[in-house]
């Protein structure tokens, strides 16, 4: 950010700008004055000092709590049951720092159980020790090995004992002893596999033990020493086992105490056991097959308990606690709502709205803040801000969606354009050698029609737009997605209003205009007058010296219209018009609308390269795949070039009229694409209706509510519903307005009645019809269903509802005037004032005004008027009455105004 002045930074944040000073010299900074310059380092000196009194301490915490929310929405059902679904998830973890030397402590108690409790040394003795070893020396190992086991164990306890000394140093021995037992294992390992084989070399076959412990061997994993049976002899012997491995060899201790043999079975000899003595009858190789028993014991015991101290380590969870603030690089649009913010910022929405007031911002999690708001509320909470651009995602399609590749001549585009019933459809019908204009509802076109016609010329693709001035927004995207303006301008007509607005959309669009001046065969033609009036409006014909093409034709009789098409094919050669081939299509919403029998249907012009059938389709906020494509006929085609129109199923929703669509390959992106768009309209919609709310609040106070007519719009097609829309917004002043509260195309449906019903509305359909069920429904509420195939008969309806619901105005005429000559007090009647009528008739029972010196002084009305000793009820002129005033006393030389209300209906 470059250097702000301290004002500027103050109203960025928020902040008055005495109370930025004051922090400002509290934090050490120089600047006392609102206009003073402010660097980036000073803003980051700043922002320390405000962390630092907020509370925020730099030491590490020793509590971290991580939370998080997500907010994520699901649309559940389609069409008119569609409905989105927030759902929140929160998450919250909290982590506690224990001290470091704990943590070590555990360290040193783990490492010295894998010290003292190693895996088992098997010893290997040659056979020669095992034929001369007499009986009594087996005898004499119990007493020494039981004697062994406290002296063994005492020094594993007082080794614990001190493991709070040198721990360090502990720790490396530990590592270097266990290094060399490894070593030493290895080498016993190749030992005892040699020894073994000598030993089953020199055995014979009867003596050999069974191929039980050999197949358990082979089932072992790959890489694990083979451990052979331990063959005991003699008392060095046992005690070198019991050096290496004691636990294991105490199990077999205490299996002889129980008197228990080898096997786990309790044999005749168990008591003799205790004492340490074997059967003097015990052969040596029922001693080899004990052993060897005894050993496949140990091993099991063995990788039992290496098994628990393994899953012990690997159990252990592979989290660390974070010692210090995780920093997020957070996302910041042009504008963001307050909790979306804490959820980008992973904190709680109450959190980031105490910041915003200790920032002099008050906001609720609703609302939106700016982009330097959020920027410095992230930067103080101690995260990195990345500046997003609002429509950054479609500046990212738009780079994605660059066409490449060779480019060919394509077909030029012809948009036929001019005043309503000036013959636009009938000359095109000439051309298609088809009659299009018998089929729209009152000879006017109310659709856009794409064609594509094959001339004597070549291909050319026609537009035909509405002439009507209701349809003012099709004509101007008719206009945008066209290479040549075909103005057509009636003969005996000349240029009207819709042809001046032509000839504007067409020069906003960029676009040559060939004007053709039709009905050149009725009587009453006049082309020089046609030319005349186009050249006031800048049209200039290359006869008078200019660049625009005029051609007298006639739809009726067909004059002219091969010099129109060569006119084109000419102006098409000079506008050099190519499009890539070979990629993905691009192109423009023609029209768009909802079928009962097939769903959404959209026009489509393909502009570049090839629509196929199956591509993946996204305009504006719908997108779907291409299930069908029909040309102008209704014949299904599977693929369409540049400058072709289709029609299309498979959208999910009918997109606007004018909508640019492409084709993509990912529809994941494109469902992001499009809901980023729905909900961006969502939030101006909002926005305007917000503002609108506000300007009427105050509006309404003074000069009372406006009248509204309400209803509910349905349309065949989503460019004549938005010109309805336009329409209706226009009808109305600051008295009565209309008021749509729903539109939508297709059918009329139950759910229009009940929101008719609701809200009082009347429901007006375009080229639609409601069925058998609404119509009961509608008959049954009292809803007012009105059927309309004529635009501009909808709109005289609805102004004539308005101008019916407009106050009428009031007209005050005056009738009679009565001069006072007399006046005269009567015990029965009161004052009376004796008149003379000099002007009009005087008429008892209408409204009076008292005049003195032509000036009003009293309003009201007659309590008497008679003639001589007669009640009359009016008096002519020249003659003399009596007339008695309601609760007021008149004087002589005033003047009686005798005059009548009339209301006129107004009209819009």
């Amino acid at each position: 950010m470059a250097e702000v002045t301290v004002s500027e930074l103050a109203k960025s944040v928020g902040a008055p700008v005495e109370r930025l000073l004051k922090q400002m010299q509290e934090a050490g900074l120089s600047q006392k004055s609102p206009d003073a310059r402010v660097s980036d380092d000073e803003k980051q000196r700043l922002l320390a000092y405000l962390k630092t009194s907020h509370g925020e301490s730099t030491a590490e915490p020793r509590k971290i709590t991580l939370q998080r929310k997500t907010t994520t929405t699901i649309k559940t059902g389609t069409g008119a049951a569609r409905k989105t679904v927030n759902v929140e998830v929160r998450k919250k973890r909290t982590y506690v720092k224990r001290e470091d030397e704990e943590v070590q402590a555990d360290e040193v108690v783990a490492q010295h159980e894998e010290v003292v409790a190693p895996e088992p040394v098997v010893e290997a003795i040659p056979e020669p020790v095992v034929e001369v070893a007499p009986e009594p020396v087996v005898e004499e190992v119990e007493a020494p090995v039981a004697a062994a086991e406290p002296t063994e164990a005492a020094p594993a306890a007082s080794h614990r004992i001190s493991f709070t000394d040198g721990v360090e140093e502990k720790r490396r021995a530990a590592i270097e002893r266990r290094q060399q037992e490894e070593a030493q294992r290895a080498a016993e390992a190749k030992a005892r596999e040699e020894a073994k084989r000598q030993q089953t070399a020199k055995r014979p076959d009867s003596a050999r033990p069974e191929a039980k412990p050999a197949a358990k061997d082979a089932a072992r994993p790959a890489g694990k020493p083979t451990k052979p049976p331990v063959l005991v002899a003699s008392l060095d012997d046992i005690k070198v086992n019991h050096g290496h491995g004691h636990k294991k060899h105490h199990r077999h201790e205490d299996d002889a105490d129980d008197g228990m043999d080898a096997r786990g079975k309790r044999g005749p000899g168990g008591k003799a056991a205790k004492k340490g003595a074997v059967p003097k009858k015990t052969s040596k190789v029922e001693l080899l097959e004990i052993a060897a028993d005894e050993n496949e014991d140990s091993d099991v015991l063995a990788r039992r308990s290496h098994l628990r101290a393994h899953h012990k380590k690997t159990n252990k969870h592979a989290f660390k606690k974070p010692t210090t603030q995780i920093v997020h690089v957070v996302d910041v649009p042009e504008v963001i709502v307050v909790s979306e913010l804490a959820s980008r910022l992973t904190v709680k929405v109450g959190e980031v709205i105490k910041r915003l007031m200790k920032m002099g911002v008050m906001a609720s999690m609703n609302e939106t803040i700016d982009q330097d708001t959020a920027v410095l509320l992230v930067e103080e909470m101690g995260h990195q801000a990345n500046l997003v651009h609002a429509d950054a995602i479609e500046h990212a399609l738009e780079k994605s969606l660059e066409t490449e590749g060779d480019t060919v001549q394509r077909a030029p585009v012809v948009t036929v354009m001019g005043h309503v019933d000036h013959g636009k459809t009938s000359l095109l019908d000439y051309i298609r050698e088809a009659k299009v204009a018998a089929g729209e509802a009152g000879g006017i076109t109310q659709h856009i029609g794409a064609y594509r016609v094959q001339t004597s010329r070549g291909e050319i693709t026609f537009l035909d737009t509405p002439g009507h001035a209701a349809f003012t927004a099709m004509r101007a995207r008719g206009a945008k997605a066209t290479d040549i303006v075909i103005l057509v301008v009636a003969a005996d007509d000349g240029v009207m209003p819709q042809t001046e607005e032509a000839i504007l959309h067409a020069r906003a669009a960029g676009v040559p205009i060939v004007v053709a001046i039709n009905k050149i065969d009725k009587p009453s033609a006049d082309p020089e007058r046609v030319k005349s009036e186009l050249v006031v409006k800048g049209v200039i014909p290359e006869s008078y010296g200019g660049d625009t093409q005029f051609i007298e034709v006639s739809a009726h009789t067909g004059q002219g219209i091969d010099e129109l098409l060569e006119a084109i094919s000419l102006q098409a050669e000079v506008l050099e018009l190519t499009a890539v081939v070979h990629a993905a299509a691009k192109g423009v919403i023609i029209e768009s609308r909802l079928d009962k029998g097939r769903g959404t249907v959209a026009t489509l012009l393909v502009q570049q390269g090839t629509l196929n059938q199956g591509d993946l389709i996204l305009a504006g906020q719908s997108y779907g795949r291409v299930r069908l494509m029909t040309d102008e006929r209704g014949q299904s085609v599977k693929e369409a070039g540049p400058s072709t129109p289709v029609e299309v199923l498979g959208l999910d929703t009918a997109p606007s009229a004018g909508d640019d669509f492409v084709v993509l390959t990912d529809e994941r992106k494109a469902r992001e694409v499009a809901q980023f768009r729905a909900e961006k309209e969502r939030q101006e919609k909002l926005k305007r209706h917000t503002a609108a709310k506000l300007e009427n609040m105050f509006a309404g106070m003074d000069a009372g509510q406006k009248k509204t007519l309400t209803v509910v719009v349905k349309a065949d097609v989503r460019g004549s519903l938005e010109a309805i829309q336009s329409s209706l917004a226009d009808i109305g002043n600051d008295e009565v307005q209309v008021n749509v509260v729903s539109s939508g195309i297709g059918g009329i449906t139950e759910n229009d009645v009940n929101l008719a019903l609701t809200t009082g509305a009347i429901i007006v359909g375009f080229n639609v019809r409601a069925d058998a069920a609404t119509r009961r429904m509608a008959e049954v509420e009292g809803v007012d269903i009105r059927y309309y195939s004529i635009i501009y008969q909808l709109l005289d309806e609805v102004k004539a509802a308005l101008s019916g619901m407009l106050d009428p105005e009031r007209i005050e005429t005056i009738v009679g005037i009565a001069n006072v000559r007399e006046v005269f007090t009567s015990p029965k009647f009161g004052q009376v004032a004796g008149c003379m009528v000099i002007e009009g008739t005087v008429y008892r029972s209408k409204p009076i005004r008292v005049l003195r010196d032509n000036v009003v002084i009293f309003q009201g009305e007659l309590e008497s008027l008679r003639r001589f000793k007669d009640d009359v009820n009016e008096v002519r002129n020249g003659m003399e009455c009596g007339i008695g005033v309601k609760n007021y006393d008149v004087k002589v030389g005033d003047q009686i105004e005798v005059y009548e209300v009339k209301e006129v209906a107004r009209k819009l």
